[in-house]
């Protein structure tokens, strides 16, 4: 039994890295073994469980079915471990949380930081992206998510919302065309997102203000928010962020107002994971008093 439970893991770790190689270093072992593993598993069962490729492992449909069972049966194992040796406990283990890298950049450090100084044998891994985070290959065991997802059997929580303006330094306002009206924007540098790399509708800032010209382009909300903080041009920015740095000034705020949501993203099995389920409470409960907190600064 110990040794078909280890094959599980084996092929879990397999099918969510479709890689050798990615596997091994989930499982801390040698690609070879990890191959050697399974081709056993396979050759028991008599299935191909991989279509393998130069591009890496992709799930036959034998595979996909025994992925199926294979996550069941380890949602229940942690269950079974948690129902044991964790209820009311301080949270312990390793917990990863995939992020854009606004809130992972300006939110979750302090908030995750206050979130372990409780639990001190708890280990939080943030995977700052700027694109989805893929749950169902276990990129992460929850994600922060700028918009509600609708497919897959996933768990969604609205978290709070949070206010955008546009911003610059006082340095750059100094020396550019002043602006009083929507309209003495024309005049100005921006600063946004690549438009052929924004993942999320709800990151077209500048395009649901009317402003399409981006004179200075990254898909990273840290790279725009060093290029206005440096007096490069004019860009939306997190009232949240703001704080961060001296010297930065909204702009027409009356006029020109984003309101955006935080959305927690779980595997819809996890809810029933007291684990899980204290650590996404204290996670939006943090988040929440994080962003009021920074944006009654600004």
């Amino acid at each position: 039994m110990d040794s078909q439970w280890d094959d599980m893991k084996v092929f879990l770790a397999v099918a969510r890295n479709e890689s050798l190689s990615g596997a091994g270093r989930v499982l801390k072992v040698d690609p070879a073994t990890v191959g050697r593993r399974i081709a056993r598993l396979e050759e028991s069962l008599k299935v191909a469980l991989f279509a393998k490729s130069p591009q890496g492992y992709a799930l036959t449909n034998e595979g996909q079915r025994l992925m199926s069972h294979a996550t069941r049966a380890e949602q229940e194992m942690l269950m079974a471990f948690e129902d044991v040796g964790e209820r009311g406990r301080q949270l312990s283990g390793q917990i990863r949380l995939g992020a854009p890298d606004g809130s992972a950049n300006f939110l979750l450090p302090q908030v995750c930081a206050g979130i372990v100084e409780q639990n001190p044998d708890l280990e939080v891994q943030i995977v700052a992206l700027p694109r989805v985070i893929n749950l169902s290959k276990r990129e992460a065991d929850m994600a922060i998510a700028v918009s509600a997802p609708t497919a897959g059997r996933l768990s969604v929580q609205k978290i709070t919302d949070y206010k955008l303006h546009l911003t610059a330094s006082r340095n750059y306002l100094k020396s550019a065309a002043p602006i009083r009206t929507r309209d003495d924007l024309r005049h100005h540098r921006f600063v946004g997102y690549i438009q052929d790399m924004i993942f999320d509708k709800e990151l077209d800032y500048l395009g649901e203000a009317g402003l399409d010209k981006v004179h200075l382009a990254s898909n990273s909300v840290s790279v725009q928010f060093n290029w206005i903080r440096q007096a490069a041009g004019i860009g939306f920015m997190h009232d949240f962020a703001i704080p961060f740095s001296r010297g930065l000034q909204k702009v027409l705020t009356d006029e020109i107002s984003l309101t955006r949501s935080f959305y927690l993203v779980r595997h819809a099995e996890d809810r029933r994971l007291e684990r899980m389920n204290r650590f996404a409470e204290a996670l939006a409960t943090g988040i929440r008093k994080e962003v009021a907190r920074l944006e009654g600064q600004t």
